[in-house]
């Protein structure tokens, strides 16, 4: 069982006493009659005073998740949901079969070459999980199917493969399996000859780089709060008992993680936090050798390595915001010298080694780009894309000695594609594009791009997708998607699923707001910390730009995000309820508070450098401004849709179902509140790949009927 952390330093008051119902404000009926309210949450006030200011927490008893009544409330909540929105399941049927239709489910992913073979996943029609497969010297040799994930899955409710990392050899895979989709995952070595298990170590974290001698491999463990905070070594065939801890990360502050580099020649052993790294290597041809210093760890200095021929590259952010690129002998790591300056006009997000290229991925003007240097003469060009707007990745290069540099390109019209670039002759072949089984075609769909002014005069990139011809007259319904944290850039790539809102009249648009870093470095810098506010406001005034030019209106805008973008929700939903039909927050992060208060918890520590330490006074009384739990007030609020999952291990589940609990406490609309638990899934829900569209046709339903199409059919 969790347990309830007494803070002595903050907690005043601790008031252990029911309260009776009636003694909480009435709340409102459900929208449609279909269902009775669930009974009301108990009360069990909970008073934390800090910096003078006092709060409190009727919901804090939810932690307990061994508690039967927190279960028992869950299960209410879901019944609740369940049978007010039972009359939505035909349409959540079609919506189903309308993503399932345009997934072919029997496909092949693009193989890769390593080594000796050529690797690939595949699946296969009505089995929801992907199979690991190989071809030994060509794509026509007879397939090696080394995990088949179905079979593995038996009945498991929940089955998640990770970090699938196969031997220099070739004659060994070892895998992380998690079955409580709470990443508690045991690491199995499988002989690839026999077929056999031939190890396993409990307890581990995502992480593993393989030695030179196919027996020998650095794996990871993880601290109580899931901080992966140490490099291990084993022998295949030992017992773990007798593996040798080779580096322990003890700030809280800081990640670590493991791997190997594409030139094979090391083991990376990262360890960073949000301001600043410090990483290490460690030979592959002997992994006993003492982890070397890349760069000692200096206060708010990032950086990452690569390994190119005979030298390191650094990207970091040393006296350069946008990032640069240093270059160092691997034999002298004091003569760092610069290898690709930093400029204003361009943000460098990271860097590739290879043999006898560099592959820099830049952004300008908010979209990415990719920079080719021949090391040979130094010579540099860029690949260039088409559309106004898109989003371009770097796929499977696992080869060190080659010409070649695999990438992933999409826009909003155009399906999932992967290349091969010939960095020597600048030849792009498209390899595969993503097919619609179901049909579709492109002219049907237009893509715009607007700059939308922010209330402090910044402009904020807004991508839209909409039916060709649609007249913007205020009366579309719109669906505007954000997520504004971590530094991670939200780009505009196909999603064939939107389709069938799109499809039905919606616009869809991708608010690229600060928190980000869609415009650079500095557009992440401007949304965390003591400019978070900048991430809602952003949201907000993209959404009065998107009704100013009349392609939708507050009565047919529906605002969702999930995780760190689920707080966006759930701020933007005490800011401006006004402004929206309908709210779909998912796994949110809202508790912020309290969260950031319990070390304890996976994320909390390392995140202080991302929100702000509640211990701070400062940064305390500014995260009082927009958690979304502590901001609830009595009014009326949009229609809302909330979704978690009982073993979510990054956002628990407790946060959602305590600002659902309060929301009932307090609004004063009859606008619907729902609350969906996955009582088997984790963050991201249901790990196959079928619930997974069912869940997305879920909360499609909601959001159609919220707009008054709860009935209409492409």
């Amino acid at each position: 069982m969790l347990s309830l952390l007494r803070r002595t330093a903050i907690i005043l008051a601790l008031v252990p006493t029911t309260l009776p119902a009636q003694q909480a404000p009435a709340r409102a009926a459900a929208g449609n009659g279909a269902a009775p309210l669930p009974p009301v949450a108990r009360v069990i006030p909970r008073v934390d005073t800090l910096f003078g200011d006092v709060r409190v927490d009727n919901y804090f008893w939810m932690r307990e998740k061994d508690d039967p009544a927190v279960l028992e409330h869950l299960k209410a909540e879901n019944a609740y949901t369940e049978a007010s929105l039972r009359h939505l399941e035909p349409l959540r049927e079609q919506l189903y079969r309308e993503i399932l239709g345009r997934v072919k489910e029997t496909d092949l992913s693009v193989p890769y070459r390593d080594g000796e073979y050529w690797y690939y996943t595949r699946t296969e029609q009505g089995k929801p999980y992907p199979i690991h497969a190989r071809k030994k010297g060509s794509t026509d040799a007879p397939e090696e199917v080394m995990l088949d994930q179905n079979a593995m899955a038996g009945s498991s409710k929940f089955f998640s493969i990770a970090d699938v990392n196969v031997s220099p050899d070739g004659s060994k895979v070892l895998y992380l399996v998690d079955t409580t989709a709470f990443r508690e995952y045991t690491l199995f070595i499988k002989d690839l000859g026999t077929g056999r298990v031939i190890d396993s170590i409990v307890g581990v974290w995502n992480g593993s780089a393989w030695g030179d001698d196919n027996r020998t491999f650095l794996y990871m463990r993880a601290d109580s709060a899931k901080r992966g905070n140490a490099v291990w070594r084993h022998v295949v065939g030992t017992p773990a008992t007798a593996d040798v801890k080779v580096f322990q990360e003890d700030n809280v502050l800081n990640n670590v993680y493991v791997f190997r580099s594409r030139s094979d020649k090391y083991a990376f052993i990262p360890a960073d936090g949000f301001t600043s790294s410090e990483w290490r290597v460690v030979p592959t041809a002997d992994l006993t050798t003492e982890p070397r210093v890349i760069a000692p760890r200096r206060a708010g200095v990032e950086y990452t390595v690569e390994h190119g021929d005979g030298f390191f590259l650094l990207h970091t952010n040393d006296a350069a915001r946008n990032f640069k690129i240093m270059r160092a002998p691997e034999s002298d790591l004091s003569a760092w010298s610069e290898w690709l300056p930093h400029r204003d006009s361009a943000f460098v997000e990271g860097v590739d080694a290879f043999e006898d290229y560099v592959v820099v991925n830049e952004r300008s003007g908010g979209l990415r780009r990719l920079r080719i240097t021949a090391l040979a003469s130094n010579e540099t060009h860029y690949v260039s894309f088409p559309e106004a707007a898109y989003g371009v990745f770097a796929s499977s290069n696992a080869e060190f000695d080659t010409d070649r540099f695999r990438f992933a390109y999409s826009s909003l019209v155009t399906p999932g594609s992967v290349y091969d670039y010939d960095m020597k002759t600048r030849e792009r072949t498209l390899l595969k594009r993503q097919e619609i089984p179901s049909g579709y075609d492109s002219t049907r769909y237009e893509v715009r791009r607007l700059m939308a002014p922010a209330r402090d005069g910044v402009k904020v990139p807004v991508s839209i997708l909409l039916r060709r011809g649609t007249r913007l007259d205020g009366r579309n319904p719109l669906l505007l998607y954000a997520y504004g944290s971590y530094g991670a850039t939200m780009e505009p790539t196909f999603n064939s699923a939107v389709l069938s809102l799109v499809d039905r009249g919606f616009v869809y648009a991708i608010a690229h707001i600060r928190g980000g870093q869609e415009m650079g470095r500095q557009w992440y810098d401007d949304g965390k910390m003591m400019k978070k506010m900048n991430t809602f406001f952003d949201y907000i005034d993209v959404a009065e730009e998107l009704v100013r030019q009349r392609y939708t209106s507050p009565d047919r805008l529906v605002a969702n995000g999930g995780s760190a973008g689920g707080l966006l929700m759930g701020a933007v939903a005490n800011l401006r309820p006004d402004l929206f039909r309908a709210v779909v927050a998912e796994v949110p992060f809202v508790d912020v508070i309290n969260t950031m208060l319990d070390a304890s918890l996976p994320l909390t520590a390392q995140e202080w450098e991302q929100w702000g330490n509640p211990r701070d006074s400062t940064h305390y009384a500014y995260m009082r401004q927009y958690s979304p739990y502590d901001n609830v007030r009595a009014q009326a609020y949009p229609w809302i849709l909330v979704t978690t999952s009982f073993n979510d291990s990054q956002v628990m589940y407790w946060e959602p179902a305590k600002w659902v609990a309060r929301l009932r406490e307090m609004k004063t609309d009859a606008n619907p509140l729902y609350f969906n638990v996955n009582l088997a899934g984790g963050h991201g829900g249901s790990s196959g790949r079928y619930d997974q569209m069912r869940e997305r046709a879920f909360r499609y339903a909601f959001m159609l009927e919220a707009v008054g199409l709860g009935q209409q059919t492409p």
